[in-house]
Formats: C-alpha cells, structure tokens, sequence
C-alpha cells in the first residue's frame, strides 16, 4: 500500500534544512562509517571537551516553512522604531542608487563570490575593485590603496602595526588624536595590549611637542568634534623624529577637504560607508586603507593589480600576495583576507555612478545644510563651539537640564542626536548632517534646538550669501 504522507511532512517544514545544511542520511551513515563513529551524537562526544559541551537540548521552537519563517522574521524587524539618525562616528545615512542596489547589492554573482583567487574567471569584481582603489587615491591623495579592510576602527589598528613595521623610531609609543571615534580608540587599546603598544593621547598640537619618544600617530580629520583642522605642521614634527603618521578621514568631506597625502601624511584610512552602503544598524560597512608606493609591502589586505595574460594583453590579479595569510600564515602583515569587497564594490560603484561632480554636489549639499544649520542655531543666540567643519557639529545649549529636553524632543520628532561632554561641559548638542537630510530636517531642527521657527522653502542664509565652514 503506497505511503499516506503527513499534513506535517507536505508542510515541508525542513525542506531549508535539506537544501542548505547539506549531507542526505546516507552521506551522513557513510562518513560515519569511514571515521569509525556509531552516531553523530557519539562524534560529538568524542570531540567536543565535556566542559564546553551542553547537557541539555536546545530549547528550540518546532521548524517552519520557509516562507512563514520569513514572514516571522519580518513582522520581528517590522518593530524597530527607525529614526533619523544624527549621530555621525563614521556612520551616516546615504542614498543608494537603485541601479546598484539591484544589479549588485541583490545579486548573487556579486554577494555570493568569494575571494577571487582565480582571476581568470572574477575579471570584472577585480576590476570594480580596481576603480575603488582608484577612487580612494585620488580622494586621499596618497600613491597606493587596498581592496578594503573590515571597518575603520580595525584599519586603525592595522594602521598602527604598519607605523611599528616601517618606523625608524624605536619607540614602543603611539600617539592617538582623543577626538578620534570612541569606537577607533576602543579598538586601539585592544590592539596596542597585545602587541606591548603605549598608547598616548592628546591633540594634534600635543603630539608635536612629544616626537621624540614616538613611533606614529593617528589623527581623526574631520574630528569626532566635527572640528577641521591643517594637520601639516604636525604631520612634520612626527615624520621629521622618525615617526609615522596616520589620518583617519571621511571620503565625502575630502571631496572638498584639502587631502591627508598633501599635508604629508603617510597612511590615510576610513570608512566608505557613507558613498551609498546603508547603515544597517552598525555594518557591515567596508575600511579604505591607502599609503605610499614605497610602503606597498607591509600593507595589509588584499591589493588588486593590473597584470598581463599569457596573450600580452591587459589582466587584473591579487598582487603582492606574499604579504598575506594565505601564504605567509602567522608571519602576514595582517590576519584580514576577504574584508569587505562586496562593500567596497558598492562604495566604488556609487562613485562611479556619480561621478567628480556629481559627489561634489553631494558633498557641497550636506556641507550646506549644516551650515545653514550652524546659522540658525547662532541667530537663537546659542554658541556654535567650532568655526570649521564639514558635517558635525557641536552646539552649546546652557544647560544640562536644555540639552536631555532637546533630546526628548528630538526623538519624539524621528531624529537621533548625540549629546556630549566637550572640554567637562556638559551642556553640548551634536549634530551629523548626511546626504537623506533635507531643508525641511534643517527647519525641524532650528526650531527643536533654538526654538526658532523657519520656514523650509525660504531656507537659505540671512544675509544672501552661501554659507560655508570650510577652511
């Protein structure tokens, strides 16, 4: 008599199970056969060190179709209560093309690749990532970039163990900008505990007057103040003691920002996040890592390269290899492989879509919000703390007591701001302007902060004239 199946056996209910986790019963009773192992269970136990190993089942709720799983999932995700967020740190809103999304974000011959270790088939992700190393040096002004590292706060971390490698300083000592990103700074201290690092921090100025007993430096530019600053005379001081210095940077502001390569700096990295990649509640968001030629060797990550075919035409490849953990295991310059190119392709795709002036716009447009911003918030009487920035900054409200009511009243309104302690006071507001900001945010935002109400569509400055903070 044929086999009646189950209500719960046409529900389907392990049929991801069976599609993804891989081996039939039968590969599973043959691999076991071959090991000398009875049962899975008994495998585990041969294996898995009794303290570590739970004694009890997991207390997992019965399987579901794929399609009702998803839909679990999405009325879960349909309760995050998403806000515009201001807070800035390296992370911003950014609007993605939907040719990108669609083609490249969405696609699995994109997000599905591994490492392209054989070029012959990955030319055109090497090429992708080939104009995302390009776009990086012509944005930071330096000689050579990577393919990505996994976020900036690693790439600093990364960038302070080339600065030990390649500095002719003997130093075990690392100056740190304190207006770094407070994530950067936690990354570092884990770092440099490992690695025998002292970290010292202060400005820039208080980086120059200590060159002697350094072996680099990083800077935060623009800072996490907002603050812009020309690091060059310090970048001098540190260089000229035998040190190497760092720049932590944001690639939308130095579309108009003067370059760290030009001030002389000798590793420029960052987040490409903000050149179309969503925040996606924190990541993952690709690094930019670039230096100079002659430093190529203790780069970290991969590097792609143009080469030549066995016909003598024109090739992309991973180049310089040997730097790396596939081939040099515990002696690489780094232990970051695969990072984040799928990423780094969005960033660089989103530039190309672009293009030079079309980010300029983009650069100049959040620039002048937040100066128009600024101007507002000065004409309520209240202190804008720093003259030059590019997106961020920071506004003194008076009071502790002004600064948690403009909180409330800024997240009952959809936005999230920031409130810090600026030189002990604690009675400062930031802001972080991005590319979704509008003239109708600036609006809600003067009047929430200064209590001043603008109207939108006569948004522009006072007096006539474009505002502008930088220097």
């Amino acid at each position: 008599m044929p086999h009646t199946p189950s209500l719960l056996e046409l529900e389907q209910r392990d049929a991801f199970v069976a599609r993804h986790i891989g081996p039939t019963t039968g590969e599973i009773t043959a691999m076991l056969a071959t090991i000398g192992a009875a049962s899975l269970d008994q495998l585990i136990e041969q294996t898995i060190p009794d303290a570590i190993r739970l004694t009890t089942p997991l207390a997992l709720p019965a399987a579901l179709p794929e399609h009702e799983a998803l839909a679990r999932l999405k009325t879960m995700a349909c309760r995050n209560i998403l806000k515009k967020s201001l807070l800035g740190m390296g992370y911003h809103d950014t609007l993605m093309p939907a040719v990108i999304q669609r083609n490249v974000l969405e696609n699995p011959g994109w997000y599905t690749a591994y490492t392209p270790y054989q070029a012959e088939i990955a030319q055109g992700r090497l090429e992708a990532l080939l104009n995302y190393q390009q776009m990086v040096i012509d944005l930071t002004g330096l000689e050579l970039a990577n393919a990505s590292l996994l976020d900036e706060a690693t790439a600093a971390a990364e960038a302070m163990a080339m600065a030990r490698r390649i500095s002719r300083s003997p130093s075990r000592r690392f100056f740190v900008d304190a207006a770094c990103f407070p994530q950067t700074i936690d990354v570092l201290k884990t770092r440099a505990g490992f690695f025998d690092f002292e970290l010292v921090f202060g400005t820039p100025e208080q980086a120059a007057e200590q060159t002697t007993d350094l072996f680099g430096a990083l800077f935060q530019y623009p800072n996490d103040h907002g603050s812009i600053s020309d690091l060059t005379p310090h970048i001098a001081a540190i260089k000229a003691a035998g040190g190497v210095t760092a720049v932590a940077t944001d690639l939308l502001a130095l579309v108009l920002l003067k370059s760290p390569g030009s001030m002389g700096a000798d590793i420029a990295l960052g987040s490409s996040q903000r050149f179309g990649v969503p925040m996606g509640f924190g990541g993952p968001h690709a690094a930019f890592f670039a230096t100079r030629d002659e430093h190529k060797r203790q780069v970290p990550g991969r590097i792609i390269g143009v080469s030549v075919d066995m016909r003598g035409k024109k090739a992309l490849r991973m180049a310089l290899q040997t730097r790396e953990q596939h081939i040099r295991r515990e002696k690489a310059n780094s232990n970051i492989c695969t990072s984040q190119v799928l990423l780094a392709n969005l960033a660089g795709l989103y530039a190309v879509y672009h293009g030079p002036h079309g980010l300029r716009t983009i650069a100049l447009r959040v620039h002048r919000l937040a100066a128009l911003l600024a101007a507002g918030l000065r004409l309520a009487g209240l202190e804008v703390l720093h003259p030059a920035f590019f997106d961020t900054l920071r506004v003194n409200l008076g009071s502790q007591v002004r600064v948690t009511a403009t909180m409330q009243a800024a997240s009952a309104a959809g936005y999230n701001l920031r409130a810090v302690a600026a030189a002990g006071n604690v009675n400062v507001l930031a802001i972080a302007i991005n590319e979704k900001t509008t003239r109708q945010d600036i609006a809600t935002l003067t009047e929430l902060i200064g209590g001043q109400p603008v109207d939108s569509d006569a948004l522009d400055t006072p007096d006539g004239q474009a505002p502008t903070a930088i220097p």
